[in-house]
């Protein structure tokens, strides 16, 4: 999943960040304990490659920053440290990031923790988010054209494909995504059919 770069300062986006749990993970904000489980997962180029904003190699340093950046309040969206809710391990990233497109979502699941349904779990969760905590009437979603397997997970939240564009990788240079988009009514609508 790809998150861009470009931020928005629009107040109608901003949101509250609760810890959220779903059935297998722990949604919470990252801090200083996770360095060394943050540093092994990232530092991992094909990881890296997959998104805008995460450089490789990856180490204390950038580990540091992101905590950082990740405590202070942003003006739009949040970002969580995906933890197991059974052992705590920390697995990933996920948030919602204010763009000129308005909000998007984006995550990132290390490698050993892959095809186990982690990252459809926390984008669940953050569409519901998104939605409840804001009047937004579309959440934004874009992975690289090569990575079907965060194209299922946005398939699988109800997005819609909108199109293709261009994105500046930090590791991977100028590529090619598809976007895509939810809208609220259709978000209304499944979680309609969940509980039928």
């Amino acid at each position: 999943m790809v998150a861009e770069t470009e931020e928005s300062d629009d107040i109608s986006l901003a949101i509250d960040c609760p810890v959220l749990v779903t059935d297998r993970l722990v949604m919470r904000p990252p801090h200083i304990d996770d360095i060394a489980e943050l540093v092994a997962l990232a530092n991992d180029r094909r990881v890296a490659e997959m998104l805008s904003r995460m450089p490789h190699p990856y180490g204390e340093a950038e580990a540091r920053s992101f905590i950082a950046m990740s405590a202070q309040k942003p003006a739009a969206g949040c970002a969580y440290a995906l933890t197991l809710a059974e052992s705590g391990a920390f697995v990933g990233c996920a948030g919602l990031n204010g763009t000129q497109r308005g909000l998007e979502l984006g995550y990132w699941i290390g490698e050993p923790y892959w095809r186990q349904g982690y990252a459809t779990e926390a984008a669940h969760a953050l569409v519901d988010l998104a939605f409840r905590a804001t009047d937004i009437k579309v959440l934004n979603a874009s992975c690289r054209v090569i990575n079907p397997a965060s194209r299922r997970v946005i398939h699988k939240c109800g997005f819609q494909y909108a199109g293709q564009g261009m994105l500046n990788s930090i590791v991977a240079g100028q590529v090619p995504v598809e976007r895509y988009r939810l809208d609220r009514k259709t978000w209304i609508s499944l979680r309609t059919w969940a509980r039928s």
